[in-house]
């Protein structure tokens, strides 16, 4: 991905400077992100999305403590920094582009850097849960650390998985100006545990069909991908599956337990936004089958 030298993004916040290291507070302790079981780092990869991170702050627990640092623009040296500036500038770019066609406005997001724990209008995020969109204060977290793990643990590697990853995120942020999420999310507490779950996985498919539909549009508009770009995305989100995630972790296969759909429907839904760059086609909700 010919990235470098492209445009940046001024709607990045980088509160590393005092967020406390990369440990994560549990019951007095801590851990690094590192040693995190597979699993647990997994389950919510790629946006924990709004909705469950809604309802795991609302959960109880003590929270970590981890006092934002000041936000300040990131270091001009910071090649991970800037990766991410450059892919969210182009984010930017294209759903203006894609609003502005459907009639709409886009309102920009602004992305977060932190370390170990943030505090969010959701309540207390955690690096442990890999990136995620608050809805509250319509920001993407992010602990860079993460990409990391993505490449040594989950067998992720490459620039454009790291991309896919900010482009799922800035999905979910989609889908709440369209007002998908808050209806949703309305849902909660109304419906069995299982249905909420499917509903779970149509928000997670439709952030990853979006995801492809940036990823069409980028390449129309940059032409900076290069080959197997693609094949890294896709990679990436055949390995987050909730299938493959449960087989890892060594436990049973459950359909009424999935929360983002499985390895063949999310790579699925990024190639079906990919293939025309249509927003229009993203509809999981109108869908029988995913």
């Amino acid at each position: 991905m010919k990235w470098e030298g492209e445009q940046q993004s001024s709607n990045v916040e980088d509160r590393r400077g005092g967020g406390g290291g990369r440990g994560i507070g549990l019951g007095g302790g801590s851990i690094g992100l590192g040693s995190v079981a597979i699993a647990l780092v997994a389950g919510w990869i790629f946006g924990i999305n709004p909705l469950t991170l809604l309802g795991l702050m609302e959960g109880g627990g003590q929270a970590p403590t981890s006092q934002n640092a000041p936000a300040t623009a990131p270091p001009p040296t910071d090649r991970e920094a800037a990766f991410v500036s450059t892919v969210l500038a182009d984010t930017e770019r294209v759903w203006h582009a894609q609003m502005q066609r459907g009639g709409a406005t886009y309102q920009e997001p602004r992305l977060v850097l932190f370390r170990g724990a943030v505090r969010t209008a959701c309540g207390t995020g955690q690096s442990a849960m890999g990136p995620f969109y608050c809805p509250g204060d319509q920001k993407v977290y992010i602990d860079l650390g993460f990409f990391d793990t993505l490449r040594q643990r989950l067998g992720a590697p490459g620039d454009f998985a790291q991309a896919y990853v900010i482009a799922h995120e800035v999905g979910h942020h989609v889908q709440n100006l369209l007002g998908i999420t808050g209806k949703v999310d309305a849902m909660r507490g109304k419906v069995p545990e299982a249905q909420m779950n499917q509903m779970s996985v149509r928000i997670e498919l439709q952030a990853d069909c979006l995801a492809g539909v940036w990823a069409h549009d980028s390449q129309q508009g940059k032409g900076w991908l290069e080959q197997g770009d693609l094949e890294e995305a896709m990679n990436a989100a055949s390995r987050i599956g909730d299938d493959t995630l449960q087989k890892q972790s060594g436990g049973t296969v459950v359909p009424e337990t999935f929360t983002h759909g499985t390895s063949a429907q999310r790579v699925a839904w990024f190639r079906r936004g990919l293939a025309a760059g249509n927003m229009n086609d993203c509809n999981t909700f109108d869908t029988r089958n995913l």
